[in-house]
């Protein structure tokens, strides 16, 4: 499945795309999202790119536009080197076209390589979606005019929404979900979502390995090790990773650049281990709260938006 070369991290084929991608990608929202300054992300998402990494991760909503206006600067010059993703939240046509122009101004690029559907968290998003000028139109009219090369999407609460998604007549490329040890149990995407999508050579981009905020390390006394290589042994393109330091993007690079995938042996031992504490979602807060729920997503939906920040979570973020 992973090609390895002499320089950089192993590399693994965006499903039907033709692209290799590295199997580590480089989250966009946390490290932005994080107290570092300015000068601190540029560098940080530098350092990642010459650890290897090559698959940029972004979104149009991430702090407020902050994420993809320090990404576009660090990777202004490094263009080529990179396959670069960012998300659209708007639902209807018209505000995902302006999403797209923000995106495009804020990356300092004349093309987005892959566009995707942010945060298909609502039973109902596939259907503004794809309504009468909804998002999807405006994601055929850029694949068109050439500003976006595939497209896919995403979601983190429920795998029965991105299926509604992935059952819709329409050129899908990606699906970016958790891919997590803990997930088999509860609300599984890697039971329902990513059998089917390898089945339709749809590549599948992972998240959450770590849990979002690294609550199964600090909470569920799970190993960095474990955590990623658990991941990275499913059959996926790449993995996300929220990495805001330049220690974190040493940990995981070097896990991936040195990656053995688990016998089945091992991936077995590893989820009768966390049996006891994965039926119920306790940990997987971002399908059993709202903590992970964006606002212009609540705002479509008529939630209220709040603070949704989980105020115990005091721990450092590791993993988108």
């Amino acid at each position: 499945m992973a090609n390895k070369f002499s320089a950089g991290l192993p590399k693994r084929q965006l499903g039907s795309t033709g692209e290799m991608v590295s199997i580590l990608g480089m989250g966009g929202g946390h490290v932005a999202n994080s107290s570092n300054s300015d000068k601190d992300v540029i560098h940080i998402i530098q350092h990642a790119i010459d650890q290897g990494v090559t698959f940029m991760d972004n979104a149009w909503e991430y702090s407020n536009g902050r994420s993809e206006t320090l990404m576009g600067k660090a990777i202004e010059h490094r263009r080529h080197e990179l396959f670069l993703m960012t998300k659209v939240c708007a639902r209807d046509r018209n505000g995902a076209l302006s999403n797209l122009e923000d995106s495009l101004k804020r990356l300092r690029t004349d093309v987005i390589d892959l566009w995707q559907f942010h945060e298909i968290n609502y039973a109902t998003d596939d259907e503004l979606v794809f309504a009468a000028d909804g998002a999807a139109e405006a994601a055929q009219k850029a694949l068109s005019e050439g500003k976006v090369r595939f497209v896919g999407c995403t979601g983190h609460k429920d795998p029965t929404y991105l299926m509604k998604m992935l059952d819709h007549d329409f050129p899908w490329s990606t699906v970016q979900m958790p891919v997590t040890v803990l997930d088999p149990y509860y609300k599984s995407f890697t039971k329902m979502i990513l059998p089917e999508a390898n089945k339709r050579n749809i590549g599948i981009i992972g998240m959450k390995s770590l849990g979002g905020k690294a609550q199964f390390i600090t909470e569920a006394g799970l190993s960095l090790s474990d955590c990623l290589r658990f991941s990275l042994s499913q059959p996926i393109s790449t993995l996300v990773s929220g990495m805001t330091s330049i220690e974190i993007v040493n940990e995981n690079t070097s896990i991936a650049r040195n990656f053995d995938a688990m016998d089945s042996n091992e991936k077995n031992l590893l989820l009768e281990k966390v049996k006891p504490i994965a039926a119920d979602g306790r940990y997987e807060w971002y399908k059993s709260t709202q903590a992970f729920d964006s606002a212009p997503h609540r705002e479509q939906h008529g939630f209220p938006v709040e603070d949704l920040i989980l105020s115990a979570v005091k721990s450092e973020d590791r993993s988108d």
